[in-house]
């Protein structure tokens, strides 16, 4: 099996655990006289076998990305982390530019009026090279995914 379809495999048992949480929830208790319309139980069974399932493909998945050495010399796991880094320094600027465009509530001259303390074309810029990047880095790794082998 290829990474990637590990990954799709992952997403769908992640899916599937969380509609029968749901189920689950809304089946554990029932008013006084009425049957739940599915069998709690048996779902708890289900999830369990999902969550054994879905755990251990996941050890493989970090297992794969911690030994895996790609094509430019580094672990998909520092690829994965690289990524994770970008992702977040964009977060940190979109909400900067995002906050700093918000318009105060002034209803009137006498009201306080809010000055920007930071260059929102440049913060703009450094968010759009970093989505460039993180666009780069996901073709990248979903190539990558669809190459290596799930390792057991």
């Amino acid at each position: 099996m290829k990474l990637a379809e590990a990954l799709l495999l992952r997403a769908d048992l992640q899916k599937k655990l969380a509609s029968l949480k749901q189920r689950i929830g809304e089946n554990v208790k029932v008013q006084d006289g009425d049957e739940p319309s599915e069998n709690p139980t048996e779902l708890l069974i289900q999830s369990s076998q999902i969550i054994g399932e879905l755990y251990a493909l996941i050890g493989r998945i970090h297992r794969t990305n911690a030994v895996v050495v790609l094509d430019n010399g580094k672990t998909m796991l520092t690829v994965l982390n690289e990524r994770d880094e970008l992702t977040e320094r964009h977060r940190l600027l979109q909400s900067a530019i995002d906050n700093a465009k918000t318009e105060g509530d002034r209803y009137s001259f006498r009201e306080i009026k809010w000055q920007k303390a930071v260059d929102i074309s440049g913060l703009q810029k450094q968010a759009d090279d970093i989505s460039v990047k993180l666009r780069q880095v996901n073709v990248y790794l979903q190539s990558a995914n669809w190459q290596v082998d799930l390792l057991d």
